[in-house]
């Protein structure tokens, strides 16, 4: 057959990466929610597993909007009035009135000029920055940054690249001092929230270093911040890194909303100038089709909850069950790397004692993940825990007992 030679050399790349323990391994397979109940929150069936009830600790969807009954009802009644896909990419076939509502909608919430919005925060990230990246930029990015932005850094062709030691400001400050001469302009690019942590960058410290240099490039040094897990997770309003560390509007923000607004979708923020350049210029907005209609009129819905006494409920709740699930770590002996934010890391630093305890919760109908090299660094092998709104302190007290045994094994 054609592909009998490839077939053997694809088969071996992966039969080694399960050797070596960094394969992922087979996906869950989720076919049936179960609603909260009593003490407890929603449950998952898997299939291959019966009727065996599963916790999820390894969800992104951090306020649980999107089990939300009038989000999924604003999504449904958008489909029925305009369809179940947009039919084409927009420059093409035109765009639905719920798409230019959103990215007015993001632009409000975000306090920026303007909106728009990409089929995936993926997606927004690598066009925003390879469309700004050219032979006469010069790149520094921050060395625990999401893959989106590795690979969008990949792709460009700047006048010179950096990545300096995570969260390290006087490195920073240092190299922006050395670009000096090498660039027209500069572009300083970190994840809001660090994903594999739950730590976050200091926006605020990074806006100042940006603005003492900027009178040292001609076309400016531009702060962008992916902050696709910070946006709806933390902050007193889940504003994110930026409500968090007080920080000034950094130039372009890039959010998801696939996450704490519980839908599907990436977008970007920015001044208007930005937000036309990139619709003449990013490939992944320009020949993807967007999000559908019922996906945005589902993320307006949960953005309109998270601007309500709702939303700050719910984060307020999600606040205190990261706090109660971090100190009861602490107390079982566990290393956790502490914070606000709802992704909680327990440092396993074993890769092995990684897979033996992420066994042990799910026999016990816990679903969690662990990350092993190459996705983290090795020895910081770890079991990442994501606290969800509608977890309860059961569930939570549930996970540490199940923790607590395995531990004893």
């Amino acid at each position: 057959m054609p592909l009998d030679r490839l077939k053997e050399a694809l088969d071996k790349h992966v039969a080694g990466l399960e050797d070596l323990g960094t394969a992922k391994g087979a996906e869950a397979v989720i076919r049936e929610v179960l609603p909260a109940e009593g003490t407890r929150g929603p449950r998952f069936l898997l299939e291959g597993r019966g009727e065996q009830r599963f916790l999820r600790m390894n969800a992104n969807s951090y306020l649980s909007l999107g089990l939300h009954p009038e989000v999924i009802e604003a999504g449904e009644a958008a489909a029925k009035a305009m369809g179940a896909g947009p039919g084409a990419v927009r420059f093409i076939a035109g765009t639905y009135s719920v798409h230019t509502e959103l990215e007015r909608a993001l632009a409000s919430f975000h306090g920026r000029e303007a909106g728009m919005i990409f089929s995936s925060a993926y997606a927004a990230a690598v066009s925003t920055l390879s469309s700004l990246t050219d032979e006469r930029t010069f790149l520094l990015s921050d060395e625990l940054n999401h893959n989106c932005i590795i690979n969008a850094m990949r792709m460009s062709r700047p006048a010179g690249k950096v990545v300096y030691p995570h969260l390290d400001m006087a490195a920073l400050d240092r190299l922006l001092e050395q670009a000096k001469g090498q660039a027209r302009r500069a572009i300083v690019v970190t994840d809001g929230v660090f994903s594999m942590r739950g730590d976050f960058a200091p926006v605020d410290e990074i806006m100042d270093i940006a603005m003492r240099h900027d009178a040292g490039f001609p076309e400016n040094v531009v702060v962008v911040v992916d902050d696709s897990h910070g946006v709806g997770a933390f902050g007193a309003t889940g504003r994110g890194a930026e409500e968090e560390t007080a920080s000034p509007p950094c130039d372009m923000l890039i959010g998801t909303l696939g996450k704490a607004i519980g839908v599907n979708g990436g977008y970007v923020v920015s001044s208007t100038s930005v937000a036309r350049f990139l619709r003449e210029s990013a490939p992944l907005y320009i020949y993807s089709n967007p999000i559908t209609a019922g996906e945005a009129a589902s993320a307006l819905e949960a953005l309109a909850i998270l601007e309500g006494d709702e939303g700050r409920r719910r984060l307020r709740r999600l606040a205190s069950l990261t706090g109660r699930f971090e100190e009861g770590l602490v107390a079982g002996g566990f290393e956790v790397i502490p914070g606000p934010h709802p992704i909680v890391p327990l440092m396993v630093r074993s890769t092995p004692e990684t897979r033996r305890l992420v066994d042990a919760l799910f026999r016990a109908g816990v679903l969690a993940t662990g990350l092993a090299y190459p996705v983290v660094p090795r020895g910081d092998e770890a079991i990442r825990f994501q606290i969800n709104a509608d977890h309860t302190e059961s569930d939570v007290d549930y996970v540490l007992a199940v923790l607590a045994d395995s531990k004893e094994a």
